[in-house]
C-alpha cells in the first residue's frame, strides 16, 4: 500500500512513527551498527491548527526548528512536510508510515509538549558514539535491591520541563498526619520519583539520536515502560518486524510507504 505525501500529511496525527531507509553510506553504517533494516525514525506532532510538526533527531540543521526559531544540529521540531522532503531528496531515503492506534489523547500531547520543552536542542552523537550507545543498550542492567523501610516523600527540584501547562511543579502529596493518608502517600511518593527519575534520564541524554527521542516521547506518553535506558531503543524497534509492547493495547499499524513528489 501506498500513498501521496499529501495524502501521508493529511492523515497524520500525533504520535505517528516515519521510518526512514536510505542506501547511502552512513545510512548503511547506522542499519548495520543498530542491526535495523531502517535508519531513521520521527514522531508525528499534530496539534489544534499547527500544521502537521516532525519531532526527531538529525545531524542536519537545513530547517529551522520550529520551537527555538534557529538552525541548530541534534534535536528539532520540524514543519512534517518540509522534513520528508528534506530526507527523500536531499538525502535520498524511502519513506513509511506507521499509525498509533488509539490516536493520542489531551493528555498524551501535553506530556509531548514538555517532552520538546525539555529534549529541543540536544546534540546528535557521533557515529562511533551511537554505536557504542547502542551495544550498551543491549547489556542487562544491574539492578540494585531496594532498600526496605520508610521512604521521605519526594519534593521535585526546580526543573523547568516537568512544569505544567499551568506554570506550577508537581510536587509529592504531604502524608496525612493521622496516618490515614499512609498508601496514598506511599503512592504520590513513588509517582513522583518516577517523575524524577525520568527527568534524570532526560538529563543523561548529553547527546540523542532519534530512535531515543521518540521512545522518551512514548514513554512521557504513558505508551512505553519507564525505567528502560533509552538507548536500548534502534529505528528498527520502530519497523513492524519488532513489538515495541505499547502498553494500555496501544499499537502501531503496518507501514504505509510514502510517495514523495521530486523536488
Amino acid at each position: 500500500m501506498s500513498i501521496s505525501l499529501d495524502e501521508a500529511v493529511e492523515l497524520t496525527r500525533t504520535g505517528d512513527v516515519w521510518v526512514f531507509r536510505g542506501r547511502s553510506v552512513p545510512d548503511r553504517a547506522i542499519q548495520l551498527t543498530t542491526n535495523s533494516p531502517v535508519n531513521h525514525v520521527g514522531m508525528a506532532v499534530v496539534l489544534d491548527d499547527m500544521p502537521p510538526l516532525m519531532w526527531h533527531a538529525e545531524l542536519g540543521r537545513s530547517l529551522p526548528d520550529l520551537w527555538s526559531g534557529t538552525h541548530q544540529r541534534g534535536v528539532q521540531l520540524h514543519d512534517l512536510r518540509d522534513a520528508v522532503c528534506v530526507w527523500a531528496n536531499r538525502y535520498g531515503q524511502r519513506a513509511w508510515l506507521r499509525q498509533l492506534d488509539p490516536a493520542a489523547d489531551v493528555e498524551m500531547e501535553k506530556a509531548v509538549l514538555r517532552t520538546v520543552a525539555r529534549l529541543d536542542g540536544t546534540p546528535f552523537p557521533s557515529t562511533a558514539k551511537l554505536a557504542w550507545r547502542w551495544l550498551r543498550g543491549r547489556v542487562p542492567a544491574v539492578r540494585v535491591p531496594a532498600l526496605r523501610g520508610r521512604v521521605p516523600a519526594v519534593r521535585l527540584p526546580g526543573l523547568p520541563g516537568l512544569r505544567g501547562l499551568d506554570g506550577n511543579r508537581p510536587e509529592a502529596p504531604a502524608p496525612d498526619r493521622a496516618g490515614a493518608a499512609a498508601g496514598p502517600a506511599r503512592a504520590g511518593a513513588a509517582a513522583a520519583r518516577e517523575r524524577a527519575g525520568a527527568a534524570a534520564r532526560d538529563r543523561a541524554l548529553e547527546t540523542a539520536y532519534c530512535a531515543e527521542v521518540v521512545a522518551v516521547t512514548y514513554e512521557a506518553m504513558g505508551l512505553l515502560p519507564a525505567g528502560r535506558r533509552p538507548n536500548w531503543y534502534d529505528p528498527g524497534r520502530f519497523w513492524s518486524g519488532d513489538d515495541l509492547g505499547l502498553a494500555h493495547g496501544a499499537r502501531l499499524g503496518a507501514e504505509i510507504e510514502v510517495r514523495i513528489p521530486p523536488r
